[in-house]
């Protein structure tokens, strides 16, 4: 479990008292395998034969220090009131021919589990397309308003799609046999839910004990879309952290505290215990879809310094396809678009050395985490039975002053970026969105 503990060390004086830092686990050096997520919209990858172009980018998306590769429906899409949408499903156990062909898929998981990556598929079961074959062979597997018509999910704008109806037993098995379809066909290794609070927990807690079932003794990782912890006892792994993103995007914009964004980060860790845990991201489909990371952040470089602050600070890492190369627009996934992978080669590279840090600590990826107020900065405390770890984070377009915690003024550092030795001093000015990454001696 990761523990939180606020401590304000004041910004404007130097009289803070020290306190006890955060005590480090039992034990020797931790395994560094904690899960760094890459969620791939394969519509990016090619606008024919996706899975296999998705495949070719796997040594690419592996220096990203990425071992869940997470992708977003591959299913046959729905045509009837369509937009677009690849979670407008019209056949649960087809692919989109655009995308490939199942022995393509099982080629692309083959190759990520020969390079140790995990592959979940992202699973619609709150609704199907209104084109796909149960809306005509079993009509009572939806939901009917009062006139018996068939209706989109209630308190929706998803005019694309019908919603189910989880009062069948009949429609609940084939939601089962569909998804142990792709467990026992293609070796996928767990799923990402979509709206996972739409659909009954009862239904996930059957559902994902029998998966575990098919999967054998491999593990198996359910993510839910959600911020709700009570899906972590219908036996989802990992929820959102949907809290913890948008404040910290509404702290790059100035209209939040870095307080509000550690508090909103305590309660969210508060409720991943007994190994649970929380997906961290600073943009998704959904954000991407609206704004690119470089307009939320206010540009290249506060995108980046916003996902240190992200990986600092407790969860698991999720890099959105698109995000590591600066990509500067709005990004619609509901249009297919070829993303040219190569460029902003710079931007990538620090995505890389930045996720090469953090697989290669413990400390960041399992330590205990303390956070200091200091006004505008994020500053990150990771404690592991062997190393412990700082992290500054200058969230403002602005040089900023800051106070170092008194505690940590005069220890012994590395700056794990730049590989410089310094002793830690009580003030310091960040240039805009600087950070830095100490390994405390």
């Amino acid at each position: 479990m990761l523990m939180l503990l606020l401590w304000s060390c004041g910004s404007g004086n130097g009289g803070d008292e020290p306190q006890p830092g955060p005590t480090p686990p039992d034990g020797t050096e931790e395994a560094t395998d904690g899960y760094v997520i890459y969620e791939a919209n394969p519509g990016l990858f090619g606008t024919s034969q996706a899975l296999n172009a998705l495949r070719g980018q796997l040594d690419r998306i592996g220096r990203l220090g990425v071992n869940v590769l997470w992708l977003m429906p591959i299913y046959e899409q729905g045509e009837v009131k369509a937009v677009g949408s690849p979670y407008c499903v019209r056949d649960y156990r087809a692919l989109k021919p655009s995308y490939g062909t199942m022995a393509d898929l099982k080629a692309l998981v083959g190759a990520a589990h020969a390079k140790g990556m995990m592959v979940i598929l992202d699973w619609v079961g709150n609704h199907t397309s209104w084109d796909n074959a149960w809306i005509t062979e079993h009509p009572d597997w939806y939901s009917k308003d009062a006139n018996g018509d068939i209706i989109s999910p209630p308190g929706t704008n998803w005019g694309d799609v019908a919603d189910l109806n989880y009062d069948s037993r009949e429609m609940r098995a084939a939601m089962l046999d569909a998804m142990t379809y792709w467990v026992t066909e293609a070796d996928i290794d767990g799923f990402r839910c979509d709206y996972a609070e739409g659909v009954p927990a009862d239904f996930w807690k059957s559902a994902l004990t029998a998966l575990r079932a098919a999967k054998g003794s491999d593990p198996l990782l359910m993510l839910a879309e959600s911020g709700n912890a009570s899906l972590y006892d219908a036996g989802f792994d990992m929820i959102y952290a949907w809290n913890f993103a948008y404040r910290l995007q509404s702290v790059y914009g100035g209209s939040t505290s870095v307080s509000d964004l550690y508090s909103t980060s305590s309660a969210e860790l508060a409720t991943a215990t007994n190994g649970k845990t929380l997906m961290r991201h600073i943009t998704n489909h959904d954000m991407a879809n609206e704004a690119s990371p470089l307009a939320t952040y206010r540009s290249a470089e506060g995108a980046f310094s916003a996902f240190v602050a992200n990986v600092s600070m407790g969860g698991c890492p999720m890099i959105y396809s698109s995000q590591e190369v600066a990509y500067p627009s709005p990004l619609s996934f509901f249009v297919d678009r070829t993303m040219d992978f190569t460029a902003n080669p710079g931007y990538q590279a620090d995505y890389e050395k930045l996720m090469g840090l953090y697989r290669g600590s413990p400390a960041l990826q399992h330590g205990t985490v303390k956070l200091y107020s200091t006004g505008r900065a994020v500053c990150a405390y990771r404690v592991s039975a062997t190393e412990k770890i700082l992290v500054l984070v200058n969230t403002a377009g602005s040089a900023e002053v800051v106070n170092l915690p008194m505690e940590r003024v005069g220890d012994k550092a590395v700056d794990m970026w730049t590989g410089a030795s310094t002793t830690l001093l009580r003030t310091m000015e960040l240039a805009p969105y600087e950070y830095h990454i100490w390994k405390i001696e």
